[in-house]
């Protein structure tokens, strides 16, 4: 498969370069000092468990042209940059376009910049943070979160199971949806309040871990970011996400303390401490949401607070807030 992967941050070097060594025609679309990186060093993918290196040197391209041939465009750019090139893949005509990333404004703006037949969604089911030249990268399991992809009409088309097993040679877990549109609403619900929390915390999973008062505001943001889509009409997709509605806030802080205090965490959440742009947007999308509806959102107002940077973040500690061990 001809793939262009158009973005060349973490999460699209990650992708481009799995791809590539595992055989597919892969072009990274990268600019300025990240193009010069790339033609230097190659892309250079560190394994998080194995500290296993591999070097991998894609064709870099610096723009795509309108007579660009590919078979696949993985759109991989933060929720803020994706209007930008919205114009420019208007004017290409590669079948399949796919917009890998988070984003609660639905996907109206996509297809009426390249047409929905070109459109796909999807979200990355790995995480990535640099290291040097390098991209030190782990890739979430099945149970845990797989890429995820899907069609807005919510088939299992044959590119979409052709898509699937070409990320599936490369070593990615995969599942397709039926309901995109609505496992992206339902991270976002998720990511927003947990960027927060982690800013409100200064940015220290272990400082957050010990800061009740954090992780506290962040359940019932989640929480009442699952009303806000129920209210809309929208599911909570996958539907194991779900039992958030059901445990209790102290098991879940419980549980929550315990995934802080994993090695891995700092990868996971690499992206979103440095990612206040694009929270800032995901906030003002979910927050047209919430003013579809009558629901009341106190936690999420507080904690949004907290991607101003001049913010000062909450006293190391804070234990104001008593967790309800009734389900509301």
């Amino acid at each position: 498969m001809r793939i262009l992967v158009y973005g060349a941050g973490n999460i699209g070097s990650l992708y481009a370069g799995l791809l590539a060594n595992a055989g597919q025609d892969v072009s990274i679309l990268a600019r300025d000092q990240r193009m010069s990186q790339i033609r230097e060093h190659g892309l250079v993918l560190e394994e998080f468990a194995s500290a296993r290196q591999t070097t991998v040197r894609p064709r870099g391209v610096e723009r795509l042209e309108p007579d660009d041939v590919y078979d696949l465009i993985i759109v991989a750019l933060s929720r803020e940059h994706v209007a930008e090139v919205l114009p420019i893949l208007a004017r290409n005509r590669t079948p399949s376009v796919m917009f890998m990333g988070n984003s609660a404004a639905g996907p109206k703006a996509m297809v009426d910049a390249i047409g929905a037949e070109r459109v796909l969604l999807g979200f990355p089911g790995a995480a990535g943070v640099p290291k040097g030249h390098a991209i030190r990268y782990l890739i979430l399991s099945a149970r845990e979160q797989p890429t995820t992809i899907g069609e807005l009409d919510g088939t299992i088309s044959p590119r979409l199971r052709e898509i699937a097993a070409t990320l599936q040679g490369a070593g990615f877990s995969v599942a397709t949806c039926r309901r995109m549109d609505a496992w992206l609403k339902t991270h976002v619900a998720e990511i927003l309040p947990t960027a927060c929390a982690f800013y409100m915390a200064a940015g220290d999973p272990q400082r957050l871990a010990r800061t009740r008062d954090a992780l506290v505001l962040m359940v019932r943001s989640i929480r009442e970011g699952y009303r806000v889509l129920r209210a809309n009409g929208i599911p909570i997709v996958p539907w194991k996400h779900r039992v958030f509605r059901w445990l209790p806030e102290p098991l879940l802080i419980a549980i929550m303390g315990r995934m802080l205090a994993s090695e891995a965490t700092a990868i996971k959440i690499g992206h979103g401490l440095a990612a206040r742009n694009e929270m800032t947007v995901l906030a003002a999308d979910f927050a047209a949401l919430a003013n579809a509806t009558s629901i009341e959102t106190p936690a999420t107002q507080r904690l949004v607070r907290y991607l101003d940077p001049s913010v000062e973040p909450l006293a190391d500690g804070s234990q104001k807030l008593s967790p309800h061990w009734r389900v509301a």
